[in-house]
């Protein structure tokens, strides 16, 4: 399907050269952290409802339908940002199981009933404490910095939106992953699985995936390491997989 494209925007494979994306490098790109969180993450194949909060141009939800035949929605407050999520859908023919909505995730918090069986978030990495560049693209600025949700609210209305037993999955920083894990038990979303992501063999791991169950018995497992490069700074087979 052909859909138009404005500005400096561009068609993007994210698997292979099955799975299509809108970027524009002027105002958001998607990068590793969201494809390896749609592949992280616990999915039912045959059927579910699936939520994705601070969906940006939407590679996680667009990635999570190569793994699952359940509905996804994709939550995000800026307009741009949905615009581009919506035609990617329509350029890899989605319309029917994946939906875009614009909306603050605060808000999206008192569609709380709707018992979402998996919830992530690809969430803003840097707290409300840090000061933020007043030049920086704005685009940019609100999907890295904390302006419209804090990390406790992205915990918290993914739980509210989650069914009993349900899993919600998280991608972040090592820095901010005590903050992560007390937000995640505080609102009843037990820490079950989490995996350290390293840029290379040698170097300090640089992301976190964290996946938990509501209401679920603590049984925190510690997977193995992800390495992103090997020494020939190519994907590793482990990252090359996650784009296949």
């Amino acid at each position: 399907m052909q859909v138009e494209l404005f500005d400096d925007e561009r068609v993007d494979y994210i698997v292979q050269d099955q799975l299509k994306i809108i970027q524009s490098p002027s105002v958001f790109t998607f990068s590793l952290d969201a494809v390896l969180l749609a592949n992280f993450v616990y999915v039912p194949i045959q059927k579910g409802k699936l939520l994705d909060l601070c969906t940006g141009t939407g590679a996680v939800p667009l990635v999570l339908s190569r793994r699952t035949k359940g509905s996804i929605i994709g939550v995000e407050i800026q307009e741009k940002l949905v615009s581009m999520a919506e035609r990617s859908v329509k350029l890899n023919n989605l319309e029917g199981r994946i939906q875009i909505e614009h909306e603050n995730i605060l808000k999206y918090e008192k569609k709380s009933d709707q018992g979402f069986d998996v919830v992530t978030c690809n969430p803003p990495y840097f707290d409300s404490k840090n000061p933020v560049d007043h030049n920086e693209n704005v685009h940019v600025a609100i999907a890295r910095h904390e302006i419209y949700c804090s990390l406790e609210d992205v915990v918290r209305v993914a739980a509210k939106n989650l069914r009993n037993g349900g899993k919600a999955a998280f991608v972040h920083r090592p820095e901010r992953l005590m903050d992560l894990l007390f937000l995640m038990r505080q609102y009843k979303v037990e820490p079950k699985r989490l995996q350290f992501v390293y840029p290379k063999q040698g170097k300090d791991a640089n992301m976190v995936l964290v996946e938990g169950t509501k209401g679920g018995k603590p049984d925190l497992k510690l997977l193995p390491p992800l390495t992103v490069y090997n020494q020939a700074n190519e994907y590793t087979e482990e990252v090359r997989k996650a784009y296949e």
